[in-house]
């Protein structure tokens, strides 16, 4: 089991930016790819960004493209997620999650991919 905890949640001004930042429990995690979700009140959780287990490879969902970058340190088992430019509808609670498998693939934009979750983070973008 690999317990995850976000941090760097807040209420920001829309324009700002934000670094949420997700620790993970155990040294396997370096061998697994991340994700950010995210969740808005009454809308499902949507995919942001993912991470291979060696950084080399991203993705990220388009309406986030230039403004986020994810980013990760495997000798601290950290990933984090740099948001600049943020925008009101960003506002959600922000996941992150883990996949065992060390690659990113077709399914890296889908929840169920994931074998572990935090509990969230909670960002405000106000305009």
């Amino acid at each position: 089991q690999v317990q995850l905890v976000e941090s760097g949640g807040g209420l920001v001004q829309a324009g700002g930016s934000l670094r949420l930042s997700c620790a993970a429990s155990r040294r396997t995690f370096s061998t697994y790819a991340s994700g950010w979700f995210r969740q808005a009140p009454g809308k499902e959780r949507e995919f942001v960004a993912a991470i291979s287990s060696s950084g080399g490879t991203s993705y990220y969902r388009d309406s986030v493209k230039g403004r986020f970058t994810i980013s990760r340190d495997n000798a601290k088992n950290t990933v984090d997620l740099q948001m600049n430019s943020l925008k009101p509808e960003d506002t959600a609670v922000y996941y992150c999650a883990a996949d065992q498998r060390p690659r990113l693939h077709r399914g890296s934009y889908y929840r169920a991919s994931y074998d572990y979750w935090g509990q969230g983070t909670q960002v405000t973008v106000s305009s």
